[in-house]
């Protein structure tokens, strides 16, 4: 559960590097940022590193 946690943070991450330099998802993109933090927040409290 928390690799998954973690893979979707990894993509969201990028796919809001993306968006951010192509600009084609608007407002989308800093919701994809936040979710993907809140998910890296996750995995950290729970006191499983990389």
């Amino acid at each position: 559960m928390r690799s998954l946690l973690y893979i979707i943070a990894v993509i969201l991450v990028i796919g809001w590097a993306l968006g951010f330099f192509v600009y084609s998802f608007g407002g989308l993109i800093h919701i994809l940022l936040v979710i993907a933090v809140i998910a890296i927040l996750l995995r950290l409290i729970g006191g499983k590193s990389v």
